[in-house]
């Protein structure tokens, strides 16, 4: 499997600074030139590291946050109490138009470890948001709703439940423009159906303005193809992203005999297991548009269904 996401350097078009609590210079860097990233560890709590930010940096400046590590003991926590300190201040965080909940690395916990909440919290906070980023899926709620501003939207997981999945296409989200799911394995809560992505498609047909989809690392990747082959809103996208996952023949020959891709700019088939002849006859018909179709070692000999992994699971 792929190796675990890595801390974020960039947010929001913008560089990521750590915030380091009570010894922070308030004049440097100004607020809204950076991603400002808060997390704890085992001597201060992420209570008190919110509260020294509050003090010490002009937040009604600030248009990008990005949450770290949130609990001190290996034994982690749900995000929810963090959700709820943050969205308490979101009067003095006037000009936040990006969140990202998550930002962890292995050696703090594994992706499919991270306990999430309820992500609809910020966005109900914040009806300006233009941005918001998760990671990680345990625990993630997502109920529908509409929010007017939300541009764009990635959750990493190495298993996504079927229920945030379900919520997200009953939202009403006119002016998405990017939307990346990584659906994960079975193997770590990862229970997301065709038909939830079929459900899912449908709701994009709300959201005129979509020009990037990413349904990727799904262990039901050949079925995803399925139904995008099918799906009216794939013929406005730019880009499409169905990588990381177990794409094999019968996904590949949904994308062939569906409707039209070549409009796409670009369609990323990466860490796929179609044989030989598939990958050459995708190539052929689709040609520039595909990016990284190499077979990797990994992917040679037989591709039974039963061997095939994504790319990020634990």
């Amino acid at each position: 499997m792929r190796s675990h996401p890595s801390r974020l350097e960039h947010f929001h078009g913008l560089p990521v600074h750590h915030f380091t609590g009570p010894d922070e210079d308030p004049g440097t860097p100004p607020p809204a030139s950076v991603a400002w990233r808060l997390t704890t560890d085992r001597e201060v709590p992420f209570e008190e590291r919110w509260g020294s930010f509050l003090d010490r940096v002009r937040t009604d400046e600030v248009v990008a946050l990005v949450i770290g590590a949130w609990w001190q003991e290996w034994d982690e926590h749900g995000i929810d109490p963090v959700l709820e300190l943050i969205t308490a201040q979101a009067h003095r965080l006037s000009r936040l138009r990006a969140v990202f909940l998550g930002d962890v690395e292995s050696e703090e916990s594994e992706i499919s470890w991270i306990r999430q909440g309820d992500a609809g919290r910020v966005l109900r906070a914040w009806p300006g948001l233009c941005e918001l980023g998760v990671r990680g899926a345990e625990g993630l709620v997502i109920e529908p709703l509409r929010h007017q501003a939300l541009r764009r939207l990635r959750v990493e997981s190495g298993g996504l439940p079927s229920e945030p999945v379900r919520g997200l296409a009953a939202c009403d989200l006119p002016a998405l423009h990017h939307l990346e799911l990584w659906l994960g394995t079975d193997w770590y809560g990862g229970d997301c159906t065709a038909a939830d992505v079929r459900a899912l498609l449908a709701m994009l047909d709300r959201s005129p303005r979509l020009a990037h989809l990413g349904l990727c690392n799904s262990d039901i990747q050949d079925e995803i193809a399925a139904a995008v082959a099918a799906a009216p809103a794939v013929a406005g996208l730019d880009s499409l992203d169905l990588s990381m996952g177990t794409l094999g023949d019968d996904g590949g020959a949904a994308l062939l005999s569906g409707q039209p891709l070549t409009h796409l700019r670009a369609l990323d088939l990466g860490h796929h297991y179609m044989s030989e002849e598939m990958t050459r006859r995708v190539r052929a018909t689709l040609g520039p548009h595909v990016q990284d179709l190499g077979l990797t070692p990994a992917h040679r000999g037989e591709r039974r269904s039963e061997e095939r992994y994504v790319a990020v699971g634990e």
